[in-house]
């Protein structure tokens, strides 16, 4: 009996809240289903690097600069667009410590990653962080975000092949234009790659970040780069 009493206790101290509202979570999240349902889920996106696109826009198409410039990896795939209540979330796990969120919004990345339509990748890259950056802020929150996203896919999490070799200026403090150089030779592959490598970040804004990496994981051997990311910026 007193088993039984303690499992119920603990079962009650440890259920899920809502991180937006503050009541009871909903399907093992840290949200509740009406906030789950509130998130601004993206519609209709560039298959190439995942920009929203107006609703009437054909599926299967992708985004004017796309088209002209396609970028250094096959596809990203973004559940969600950087609007609230969102954009709020990722940046209190990125400046305010709040590790917790990691856990809900890989679970939700996870689930809608889970069976995509070619398939799964051979292995999944979180952005890497220089050594400075990792000290000052005491976590890598795309290693976070990848944790639980490894865990549900049972995919390898590969944190040793590519390191950052400057420690660049942030990329929210640039225009677009120095974004592109801002990290040109920022990484470097520590040996051979191979195979499908799925790259694990945050937000996805002019894409310069990743860009830089999906070259730089190409000229090291992979044969398919895609982007996951938690959520998308960009205007429809």
């Amino acid at each position: 009996m007193i088993d039984q009493w303690s499992n119920i206790s603990q079962h009650i101290l440890l259920a899920p809240v809502c991180v937006l509202c503050g009541d009871r979570g909903d399907a093992g999240l840290d949200l509740c289903r009406a906030c789950r349902l509130d998130l601004p889920v993206i519609k209709v996106a560039c298959e190439r690097c995942a920009i929203p696109l107006p609703v009437a826009h054909h599926r299967g198409r992708h985004c004017g600069h796309c088209q002209t410039e396609p970028p250094a990896f096959e596809h990203c795939l973004a559940p969600f667009a950087y609007h609230a209540p969102l954009d709020h979330l990722l940046q209190d796990l990125k400046f305010n410590r709040r590790l917790a969120l990691a856990r809900t919004l890989g679970r939700l990345m996870a689930r809608w990653l889970e069976d995509p339509t070619d398939g799964l990748p051979d292995r999944i890259l979180p952005v890497p962080l220089h050594p400075a950056r990792l000290r000052e802020r005491g976590f890598n929150q795309s290693l976070e975000l990848a944790h639980p996203i490894s865990q549900r896919l049972k995919l390898p999490l590969d944190t040793h092949s590519c390191r950052r070799l400057r420690n660049t200026p942030p990329q929210a403090e640039l225009s677009a234009r120095q974004r592109h150089s801002n990290l040109k030779g920022a990484f470097a592959v520590e040996k051979k790659l191979g195979g499908r490598i799925a790259i694990i970040d945050d937000v996805m804004t002019t894409g310069s970040t990743v860009q830089e990496l999906a070259r730089t994981l190409r000229d090291a051997g992979a044969t398919q780069i895609d982007i996951w990311v938690c959520a998308r910026a960009g205007r429809i």
